[in-house]
């Protein structure tokens, strides 16, 4: 049987903790995690937008272990699809694109509403946002979800950071109800984050 796969939007791979909460689901056999080159570089420009102060290299550098950790998530040859795909704004048809081609069952991106139904339900593809997703994940495997959580905070050094604070992380990042779930399997009572037009980075 096929694994699970999930095409990860650039909104999902900027923020550091989530990107890496994904990663490591699918590292443990979660999903089968994809992504395109022209997705990796658009994270990589927004990344520089919000921290000019710190090396690009740094964030080119990120984006090179992910290639490296998972040889089979880059899709290539998806640009002969782009003309057939029709949205509401075209400059999204290389997401839907790329998922074609890599054969998600889903994309995994916080602007659920620039992938209407209407244009993916033929092609068997549903758009999901990032807390829907963990949510899912949780809700299939909660002491896998609750061990990744926790390992994810263990390795997490410069500066320490304990599983609250991660969680705390990731709800404002785009995941409050997934983190709120785990932190009560967790025993930690994670606040609702304040209303906010920016995700944490």
């Amino acid at each position: 049987m096929a694994l699970f796969s999930a095409f990860l939007d650039a909104c999902v791979i900027v923020p550091l903790a989530p990107c890496d909460t994904l990663l490591r689901m699918a590292d443990a056999g979660a999903f089968r995690p994809l992504w395109s080159r022209k997705v990796v570089d658009e994270a990589q420009r927004a990344l520089e937008r919000v921290h000019p102060d710190i090396d690009p290299n740094r964030f080119r550098s990120r984006f090179r272990s992910m290639d490296e950790a998972f040889e089979d998530a880059l899709v290539d040859g998806w640009e002969r699809l782009v003309p057939a795909i029709q949205l509401p704004d075209p400059d999204d048809a290389h997401v839907v694109a790329a998922a074609v081609v890599g054969r998600a069952d889903v994309i995994v991106t916080e602007n659920t509403k620039h992938f209407p139904p209407s244009a993916l339900k033929p092609l068997r593809i549903t758009a999901v946002r990032l807390d829907e997703f963990l949510l899912d994940q949780f809700d299939l495997a909660p002491a896998a979800t609750c061990r990744t959580i926790t390992q994810q905070a263990a390795a997490m050094r410069r500066p320490p950071v304990d599983a609250a604070q991660l969680l705390d992380r990731l709800a404002r990042s785009g995941a409050p109800h997934f983190a709120r779930s785990v932190g009560h399997e967790l025993g930690i009572d994670i606040q609702p984050p304040m209303r906010s037009n920016r995700m944490a980075y």
